[in-house]
């Protein structure tokens, strides 16, 4: 079929690839939005609900004020989680035909398991476990730290769909897989199902460049500054490339975008993109062809100066840059962590500042 079939080049992506995409949050107009274009899931974390809040207390205000008088005893803190619950299981019965059409391969949206545990390999695991009964289309998100490796393992053996965010480097994604093989190896042996089951891994590609970008601002380094926008990229295609070479189950997916290449060179990947509203947009109104790109790789020039100048850069890109005990220090991590911390932090204030208004 020609491309002027197709309402958008996200659309063409969806219907003629292997490579879907999701609506990279949890508000119900944008999901719906993406829905019209191909979307076949969605995501949420702590930062995402509150600035859905932000956009649209409108709409949710109201429930919150229910919520604080069904729970007269409840903190801000279940409140949150209350609100965030609800807000995931609404997003979850839009993707449910997506998730039964497709017998559980595609139709999921992804719930953040609470930031502050992410030393906790128990904390996690049982969040995840309860969260994992709030619909069957539920893929439970845990950022990839030393702890959660394990939390990963247990949560697959358990049935669970887990999502590995806050990833950022090959070594991550790795170990991500190799923990859902181990769980889904356990299940098998018992004799458990695993064939509704599809466990994925974010690789955060424009939150790589961004912290490149701060390592060569704070050490003074000097190289092609064009180069930096192509950091995250290779360190997807490279973990793309090790996954299928190994038949990983485990499906990557594609995160945190800031240019269209982040996007562009992963068509025709078997994998999934979870693309914020407004770059869903840009890339339904840009005129970039639909062509299988994801085999062909990155300038060998931009990796020569990426691991010349910027051993961070190495420490993504390479399968064995980092042990699972270096991950909560690398500076993505730590970076994002703190952002998805003060993001909870302003959404309990948010819901506080309903709680406690003065009547």
């Amino acid at each position: 079929m020609c491309k002027q079939q197709y309402k958008s080049p996200l659309q063409q992506m969806a219907r003629t690839t292997l490579t879907d995409f999701w609506n990279d949050s949890c508000s119900i107009s944008e999901l719906q939005y993406a829905l019209e274009y191909g979307a076949v899931g969605a995501t949420t974390n702590p930062v995402i609900v509150k600035e859905v809040l932000k956009n649209e207390i409108d709409s949710y205000k109201d429930r919150i004020i229910e919520l604080i008088h069904e729970f007269p005893t409840a903190s801000e803190d279940d409140i949150v989680w209350k609100l965030n619950e609800e807000m995931a299981v609404a997003g979850a019965k839009l993707l449910f035909p997506i998730y039964e059409r497709t017998k559980g391969q595609k139709g999921r949206i992804s719930i953040q398991t609470n930031t502050k545990y992410y030393r906790n390999t128990d904390l996690m695991l049982e969040q995840a476990l309860h969260f994992n009964n709030l619909a069957p289309n539920i893929q439970v998100k845990m950022p990839t730290t030393k702890a959660s490796i394990k939390a990963y393992e247990e949560a697959t053996y358990h049935g669970v769909s887990i999502n590995g965010t806050v990833s950022f480097t090959v070594a991550q994604a790795i170990a991500v897989a190799e923990a859902v093989e181990r769980g889904l190896k356990r299940r098998e042996e018992e004799g458990q199902d695993t064939y509704m089951m599809h466990p994925i891994c974010t690789i955060m590609v424009g939150r790589v460049d961004d912290w490149l970008k701060t390592v060569v601002e704070r050490d003074g380094i000097i190289l092609d500054p064009g180069c930096l926008e192509w950091a995250g990229v290779a360190v997807m295609k490279n973990a793309y490339k090790i996954f299928k070479e190994k038949g990983y189950r485990t499906q990557l997916l594609a995160a945190a975008y800031r240019n269209h290449h982040q996007w562009s060179e992963f068509i025709g990947g078997d994998m999934s993109l979870t693309i914020p509203a407004k770059w869903i947009k840009r890339f339904n109104a840009s005129d970039i062809s639909v062509i299988n790109r994801i085999n062909e790789p990155v300038n060998p020039i931009v990796i020569e100066q990426l691991s010349k100048y910027i051993p961070d850069f190495n420490r993504a890109y390479q399968p064995n840059g980092m042990s699972i005990d270096e991950f909560d220090n690398y500076g993505a991590v730590s970076k994002t962590l703190l952002q998805f911390l003060g993001g909870y932090d302003e959404l309990v204030t948010m819901i506080r500042g309903i709680m406690i208004t003065p009547k």
